[in-house]
């Protein structure tokens, strides 16, 4: 079976050369032009592989789009860009890319990079983490970003959504307060618990949380922190 490449530039000629060079190196490629286009497909595909230009020329660019994909997914990233720069490499690499190579490059370098993440990954291509979540009435796509209860949708603050994905994308997992502050609000706010329980009792109520029914999707560990329910 094909590895299946998503290749995401908004240059059309970079994306024909790409597409002809690895269709040549025996690998399947899809492309996108812009961020939106490029998670869309990423959920809806499942690539092995992404690679992925830092600038696409509208928004989200290369970067946010980074750190989108890796709210839900551990597909491997190799960015490109013009710029040569350690502080753009470090970048990339800070937000969830697995390599970098700054054009022009040859096929030959590529297919060598895609050899070597592949070799990192047991030699196959990562199995695609799920853009969807459901448990229960609830809802959420991590590639758009929307959440829905009940069927209808559950509109969070962007702080709320956080919370929410990274306690949701780790079920059954207990939460540390100081580890939801770090992801969450930064390591400087280390010690500031009760930021965790205001959110924590604002999200129950958008989601809709009834302890009378049976209907708890984040449950309290005393003194420790939150767990998100098992997801089956």
């Amino acid at each position: 079976m094909k590895l299946k490449i998503l290749v995401v530039d908004d240059e059309p000629q970079i994306r024909k050369q790409l597409k002809i060079g690895l269709n040549g190196h025996g690998y399947e490629v899809i492309t996108a032009s812009n961020g939106l286009d490029a998670i869309t497909l990423a959920a809806q595909q499942a690539p092995g592989i992404i690679i992925l230009d830092i600038s696409l020329g509208s928004e989200p660019d290369g970067i946010e789009v980074c750190k989108r994909l890796r709210e839900w997914s551990n597909t491997p990233i190799i960015m490109l860009s013009v710029h040569d720069e350690e502080k753009t490499k470090v970048t990339a690499l800070a937000v969830g890319a697995d390599d970098y190579l700054t054009k022009p490059f040859g096929m030959e370098e590529l297919n060598a990079r895609i050899l070597a993440i592949l070799r990192r990954t047991s030699g196959e291509p990562s199995a695609a983490q799920k853009s969807e979540l459901r448990v229960g009435d609830l809802h959420i796509d991590l590639a758009k970003r929307i959440v829905h209860v009940e069927g209808e949708q559950v509109h969070l603050t962007p702080k709320e959504y956080e919370l929410l994905r990274l306690l949701a994308t780790h079920p059954g997992k207990v939460m540390t307060h100081r580890a939801i502050l770090g992801a969450v609000w930064g390591p400087e706010y280390g010690d500031m618990d009760h930021y965790v329980r205001v959110f924590v009792n604002q999200l129950r109520k958008k989601l809709r949380e009834n302890p009378a029914r049976n209907v708890r999707y984040i449950l309290n560990e005393p003194g420790v922190g939150y767990r998100f329910v098992a997801i089956e």
